[in-house]
């Protein structure tokens, strides 16, 4: 018969092996999918969720309230770094031509940069002239 803790146990292994199942749709996806906006998905949404389900299996494995106390900064950091980092690399990608242009519906971002002069960019992100209109 299983106990109070021996259900938490479980239960925090449970955690860890959806867990380890994310990270490795990550690594994936990572290697698989085409593009930097594409990779950028695999490499936060999943790789975030599992980080908080292994935070959650410590919690239930430790029933610690100092443990709880240390674990709560490492989720609010990584849910308030990830996409901050995720944007830049995206942005940065954007910039140096490394996105595939014709997979966008809508190139909202395209008035910013060339508004931006696009300086710091020799022959545009694109490889055109600085300043051409390339909204549809």
């Amino acid at each position: 018969m299983l106990t109070f803790d021996g259900i938490l146990d479980v239960a925090g292994a449970l955690l860890l092996i959806v867990a380890a199942l994310l990270t490795l749709a990550a690594a994936i996806g990572l290697l698989r999918f085409p593009d930097p906006l594409s990779r950028l998905h695999a490499a936060t949404k999943p790789q975030i969720l599992g980080l908080i389900l292994v935070v959650v299996a410590i919690g239930l494995s430790e029933r610690s309230a100092t443990v709880l106390l240390m674990l709560i900064p490492v989720v609010v950091l990584q849910l308030l770094t990830a996409p901050i980092s995720a944007h830049m690399v995206g942005r940065a990608g954007y910039r140096n031509g490394n996105i595939d242009a014709n997979s966008f519906v809508v190139d909202e971002l395209a008035p910013d940069v060339d508004a931006a002069g696009r300086a710091d960019i020799p022959g545009g992100a694109w490889g055109d002239e600085p300043g051409v209109d390339r909204t549809p």
